[in-house]
């Protein structure tokens, strides 16, 4: 449960226990809520704060206290979403903790750098990526796949929504030693949805 304190201190005990020490850590995990401000009860914005805010705050802090001491090259990607950039207004929770996201990454990265600690944090923003997550966006909003993805299609550059590869490469590319002087960056992977 990447919102509980103590499950976070666990897996990285049992991380360390098993391998000896933490190189790498993606904050993945996220939730939304298909939903306006003015659709927002207290309830839905805690949730979905508590998940896609919290839970990578815990888990970039427990990562950088076990990694700090390793010796070795370490890397946090924090996945946040394309959504902070352009804001869709339906999406209004989800938005705001994958803002936070961003501010979170970047001073966490400058605060491993200023330290001297050998950990670089970095930001992964994708676009529309097919995953089960969306596909319940769709029927949580009354639509098919087709008719839900449609608009974005029609705003997407390359014409297409992403399939979770394409995320996985560059978090790939991030939690290797070829990225050793990136942190600190945003890594957009949206088909080119934000481009101005």
């Amino acid at each position: 449960d990447v919102k509980n304190e103590e499950d976070w201190k666990a897996a990285l005990a049992e991380t360390v226990k098993k391998y000896g020490k933490l190189n790498i850590l993606v904050n993945n995990a996220a939730i939304s809520e298909y939903r306006t401000i003015e659709e927002t009860s207290l309830t839905d914005w805690e949730r979905t704060m508590a998940v896609n805010a919290t839970g990578v705050f815990l888990g970039t802090k427990y990562a950088i206290e076990v990694m700090k001491g390793n010796g070795e090259p370490c890397s946090i990607v924090n996945i946040a979403s394309a959504e902070v950039w352009i804001n869709d207004p339906e999406f209004f929770s989800y938005n705001a903790a994958k803002g936070a996201v961003k501010c979170l990454s970047s001073t966490a990265a400058l605060h491993c750098a200023r330290k001297g600690y050998n950990i670089r944090v970095n930001t992964v923003y994708p676009g529309y990526i097919r995953t089960p997550m969306t596909i319940k966006e769709a029927a949580d909003a009354g639509m098919t796949e087709e008719e839900y993805f449609a608009p974005v299609i029609q705003n997407t550059p390359l014409g297409h929504v992403g399939e979770p590869d394409d995320i996985a490469y560059i978090v790939l590319y991030l939690a290797s030693d070829e990225s050793k002087f990136a942190t600190g960056a945003d890594f957009n992977v949206d088909g080119g949805i934000t481009i101005p």
